[in-house]
């Protein structure tokens, strides 16, 4: 399979259009893209798990050529999970494989915990629990990585200086975070450019961030999840410190864990052999009905 079987289409949810590529048929398999992504970050993964599954990877709002809402609070986390449950809804499903990355990995874990119902598997990648996060940036350590959420907090100036020069700082931000660099081609950058020129794409992709410290709220419980969840870590991420992922389980009742060794943040598009290896794993546990390993 490949970029000819992919279909683009739309779908209304929470009051907006999102953007959608889709390939194969069977249980619903959602994916949610990160920041400074779009659908296209799971290039590697739809053609996949498109063998046996109706694979869906959504461009989150704000982003690519989904609807950009204009005000900040826009982008609150019960906004992101409406529209997540909506898109599941709207494809006729009443459940999902949902696998989130960076921000996606974010509203991923919310969605599971507001609508445990529907999420038959979840898988996160390269975000920790959001009790971790919230408790990684009580510490030095992740605060001196964390130093863009507080930049991004500022008016126009994030913006301003992420579109200069051809937004080379994107280029920057996925070959300079990579391990391997050559994960990344020409031709991938310039369309994460192109998807971040289109009008009103770069403030709303960092509303997210505006809205972050909300959704963070150190006063917040975080319950037991029961649903199975993967969490898969590239290990050398600059952003995210590997400790953010310890004593998760604590929260996670049936939890698994695998690193992976010279991999950055970018993890799916640096190793996707070495990604889609593990969640397929991670489903075939479930189909033989056994929890299997836990680490």
């Amino acid at each position: 399979m490949s970029e000819a079987f992919w279909q683009h289409n739309t779908i209304h949810t929470n009051g907006i259009q999102l953007h959608y590529v889709t390939q194969g048929e069977g249980p619903l398999m959602l994916l949610l893209h990160g920041f400074p992504e779009f659908w296209y970050s799971w290039r590697h993964q739809i053609p996949e798990f498109a063998r046996d599954h109706k694979v869906v990877a959504i461009d989150l709002r704000g982003y690519n050529d989904s609807d950009k809402p204009e005000a900040v609070s826009a982008y609150a986390m019960p906004e992101l999970i409406k529209d997540v449950k909506g898109v599941i809804e709207g494809l006729g499903y009443d459940r999902c494989i949902l696998v989130g990355h960076d921000w996606g990995g974010m509203i991923a874990w919310s969605f599971a915990y507001a609508y445990l119902e529907l999420v038959d598997r979840l898988i996160v990648l390269n975000l920790p629990h959001p009790a971790k996060f919230a408790e990684g940036l009580r510490t030095p350590q992740q605060l001196l990585k964390s130093w863009y959420i507080a930049f991004f907090q500022l008016p126009l100036l994030p913006e301003l200086l992420i579109q200069f020069d051809d937004f080379k700082l994107l280029e920057e931000a996925f070959r300079g975070m990579s391990i391997n660099q050559s994960a990344f081609t020409n031709e991938d950058i310039e369309a994460y450019k192109n998807a971040f020129a289109k009008r009103g794409a770069l403030t709303s992709s960092i509303n997210y961030y505006r809205n972050l410290f909300a959704q963070l709220s150190l006063e917040r419980s975080w319950g037991i999840l029961t649903v199975p969840t993967l969490m898969i870590w590239g290990e050398d991420d600059i952003a995210l410190g590997k400790e953010l992922t310890y004593s998760t389980e604590q929260y996670v009742q049936d939890f698994r864990i695998r690193y992976i060794p010279n991999c950055s943040h970018w993890v799916q598009q640096e190793q996707p052999q070495m990604v889609s290896q593990l969640i397929r794993e991670f489903l075939a546990e479930g189909e033989n009905g056994g929890e299997g390993e836990k680490f």
